[in-house]
């Protein structure tokens, strides 16, 4: 099982593509691991080699004590990187995942090429809801809160038509380590990156879900104002925009990545 040793954890990756492409990485939202890209590795691996990993106690890697942060989070993947000998890379997010994003471009400008940071914002929710969705999972697990996180990842046409889709997608939030789960969402809870986007040096793709409820089209509008260079696109779908609209969020990303 290739893992990458941290200071302080392991973390579980998988590569796919070409060894001579230049390097994309994959960052999961809350709640999932890296099989969220399985809708993406068919066209993607045709343009880069594919590092997708499972965030900190998520999937396989390591569930150490939390609380985390982004910028835990963030290092993360700058030890990943290293570990792994790259240099410089890509790098895709959804969610938490597009929040460690916007945090390393801007960090650690001079290690990413391009970053897409998908259905995030520079500050997602509110204390009172992530404090009560702590609780709700420490007292109850992982199954207390799936009906109201999947309501809010997919629209109800959606959820009605790809009934497949919505079963894979319960089963990786409802196996998700609990502990692992709340540590996690501690770190989103407490990022706020609204004062630090102008410093962002990095060119960004920011993408939106129209239905998103969680973080809206405005939010996105506020990143692209924000984040020097960024580009906006919205699409036709709720939170988990990349497997709700699978087809557009390839096109857009591909369009912009390979620019």
């Amino acid at each position: 099982m290739p893992t990458a040793k941290l200071p302080d954890a392991e973390l579980y990756y998988e590569f796919c593509g070409a060894e001579s492409a230049e390097v994309l990485v994959l960052s999961n939202s809350l709640g999932t691991h890296l099989h969220l890209w399985d809708a993406q590795i068919s066209e993607f691996a045709r343009h880069f080699r594919l590092l997708r990993y499972d965030t900190r106690g998520h999937g396989r890697s390591s569930v150490t004590p939390g609380p985390y942060s982004i910028s835990q989070l963030s290092n993360d993947v700058l030890h990943l990187l290293e570990a792994l000998n790259l240099s410089q890379v890509y790098f895709c997010g959804v969610s938490m995942g597009g929040m460690t994003g916007m945090y390393l471009g801007i960090h650690s400008p001079s290690r990413f090429r391009k970053i897409v940071a998908a259905s995030t914002a520079a500050k997602i929710g509110t204390q009172e809801s992530w404090d009560t969705r702590i609780e709700t999972v420490k007292k109850n697990g992982m199954k207390a809160v799936s009906s109201a996180v999947l309501d809010r990842w997919f629209t109800p046409s959606f959820r009605t038509t790809h009934p497949a889709e919505i079963a894979t997608m319960q089963g990786m939030l409802e196996s998700a380590n609990p502990d692992g789960y709340v540590a996690n969402c501690a770190a989103v809870r407490d990022e706020d990156l609204r004062e630090s986007l102008a410093n962002s040096k990095v060119p960004t793709l920011i993408v939106s879900g129209t239905h998103d409820p969680g973080t809206t089209p405005a939010d996105g509008r506020y990143l692209t104002e924000h984040i020097p260079g960024s580009r906006f696109v919205e699409l036709s779908a709720s939170h988990i925009c990349n497997i709700e609209a699978q087809i557009a969020f390839n096109r857009e990303v591909l369009s912009f990545l390979l620019a």
